[in-house]
């Protein structure tokens, strides 16, 4: 056995290997605001199917930033000999506030720190992100189908009735959608205060519908796409959300497409399919659920059923920004403080641009 010199020391906290969260350490506000920022874009969905071009600074609750909404161009007849008045373009600046925010605090201990083997900041700081990242994905995708959600499923989903701010089409409801891209039980056959009934294609099925209310989970895709059609919604650039219980009946569907397409390199933000009539298809366990759920069996439902959602990136806007970090010393231990707070807002822009259906399973 090896002896050890006097005064060497396996536990000098200062210059422990990965010690760099702690103030007379290498912990940057500014550098580890951006790590989580970084690891928040890489985990969100609703980053990725969002409006977030924006111009402003987030600094606090209340603060307004300017989105930049496409403008509209309007097409005139030409006759020889005419004079040719241009258009003066507006740009439709759309101010929106952040209202919302969330914030993240853990605690490392010295000892702990000293005797791990991994870097406890970039575990902290992945983690960090990606619950950032849940709750607003949660929030964010209730708000766009139409429903309020509480932070991790805590409490029953609610249909929304507090519009956010101004609505940006009159004849929204107070949940800031159409009802006219809608998609219920009644679409197919069945009522319209009921959820649809879904069901996979048996195999070599040509039938279009499988009972009063009740449908193929590609027919519901297929009716989203063309209430979007119908609405002159860009083909480029949109998307649809699914649960899991969507999704794994979305996988059972007869489809040489979807048969080839699932099961390739793994989700990135989510993102399953690249194209199914037209959508890229994401995957989240944020979106609402009423009730027992969309599991629920025996076909239409009013009382237990989920929610998907499709649009286009023009549809919502998102501003957000992990603006706050700091560290400080636990004055009742040996140990440091990290925490940081989410700032964000959220708005319905072209409730045309956006269409919500409610299912459960046959």
């Amino acid at each position: 056995m090896g002896c050890r010199k006097i005064g060497e020391n396996k536990m000098a906290f200062s210059t422990a290997t990965g010690y760099g969260n702690l103030p007379n350490g290498n912990f940057s506000p500014v550098i580890y605001s951006k790590q989580v920022q970084v690891a928040f874009r890489k985990a969100s969905i609703v980053e990725a199917i969002t409006n977030s071009d924006y111009f402003g600074e987030i600094a606090n609750m209340g603060d307004s930033v300017k989105i930049i909404k496409e403008p509209e161009i309007t097409v005139k007849a030409y006759a020889r000999g005419t004079t040719i008045t241009p258009q003066d373009l507006d740009d439709e600046e759309f101010s929106l506030t952040i209202d919302k925010a969330n914030y993240f605090a853990f605690k490392v201990d010295d000892i702990e720190e000293a005797h791990s083997h991994v870097n406890f900041q970039q575990l902290a700081t992945d983690r960090a992100a990606y619950r950032l990242a849940d709750q607003f994905d949660q929030d964010a995708l209730g708000y766009l189908a139409g429903f309020k959600q509480s932070a991790l499923h805590s409490a029953p989903d609610t249909v929304n009735t507090t519009v956010n701010g101004a609505k940006s089409v009159s004849t929204a409801g107070t949940d800031e959608l159409l009802s006219s891209m809608k998609i219920m039980a009644d679409s197919f056959g069945g009522s319209s205060s009921n959820a649809i009934g879904i069901q996979a294609r048996a195999g070599g099925a040509t039938s279009a519908t499988p009972g009063s209310g009740n449908c193929h989970p590609l027919q519901i895709v297929a009716r989203m796409a063309r209430l979007l059609d119908q609405q002159n919604v860009d083909t480029n650039n949109r998307w649809l959300v699914v649960d899991p219980v969507f999704c794994e009946v979305l996988k059972d569907e007869d489809s040489r497409l979807l048969n080839g397409d699932f099961g390739g390199s793994g989700l990135q933000n989510g993102l399953i399919l690249n194209n199914v009539h037209g959508f890229k298809v994401y995957m989240s366990n944020n979106l609402p659920s009423v009730g027992t759920g969309p599991s629920t069996t025996g076909g239409t439902n009013a009382s237990n059923y989920g929610a998907i959602v499709a649009g286009h990136s023009s549809a919502v806007a998102t501003a957000e920004q992990i603006n706050k970090t700091e560290t400080y010393r636990d004055p009742d231990s040996f140990a440091d403080i990290v925490r940081g707070m989410h700032l964000y807002g959220r708005k319905i822009l072209r409730p045309e641009a956006l269409s919500v259906a409610r299912y459960c399973l046959v």
